[in-house]
């Protein structure tokens, strides 16, 4: 069973190639300081490696 990880943006889209907005949006994350949590599946393990300079990662 995959773990939870609380991800939590750290820096703006803006500016940003549109993947990596899309990227954002579709981990839920709409802006600077905003914290989700997700299931560690291989999509979104996927796609936090696409944005890894741009959040902060955490296991629950």
């Amino acid at each position: 069973m995959a773990g939870k990880i609380k991800i939590t943006q750290l820096k703006s889209g803006i500016g940003r190639k549109e993947d990596q907005k899309r990227t954002l949006e579709a981990l839920g994350l709409k802006r600077i300081r905003h914290t989700v949590e997700h299931t560690a599946t291989p999509q979104i393990l996927g796609m936090v490696k696409k944005v890894k300079h741009l959040i902060n990662v955490e296991e629950i």
